[in-house]
């Protein structure tokens, strides 16, 4: 069994490092609320410019992809289960603020992996 985990890490590690172009209807910061019992998606707005690069809308800076970035979130969504958030930003939200299927898709599998630290206590952080 340990082997078998250790391959299914070592493709999820791989594909992590792959590129991926940015949602132009912006990007989600996700956590978890144990007090509450919650999942949590904070949703920022953003440009993409010319060179595929996320800036800010406010100020034209560009949102640097590691480090702290001291940013406002346009709207908080929450949901006890990854199904029940998914629903909301997917199905209930309009406009919706997700505009590309692979960003649906990433969005569904991190959800998914917030639920199971939600469950089991675990820590997330988000891929």
């Amino acid at each position: 069994m340990t082997l078998v985990t250790d391959n299914l890490t070592a493709i999820d590690r791989e594909l992590s490092n792959r590129h991926i172009d940015l949602d132009p209807e912006g990007y989600f910061i996700i956590y978890v609320d144990r007090e509450v019992g919650s999942i949590c998606a904070k949703h920022y707005t953003n440009v993409i410019d010319d060179r595929g690069l996320a800036v800010d809308p406010e100020t034209g800076k560009v949102i640097p992809a590691k480090g702290k970035v001291t940013r406002t979130n346009t709207t908080l969504y929450t949901g006890r289960t990854a199904k029940e958030l998914c629903v909301k930003l997917l199905e209930q939200t309009q406009p919706c603020p997700i505009g590309m299927f692979d960003h649906a898709a990433y969005l569904g599998r991190e959800f998914v992996r917030a639920e199971i630290a939600l469950l089991s206590g675990t820590e997330y952080i988000q891929d």
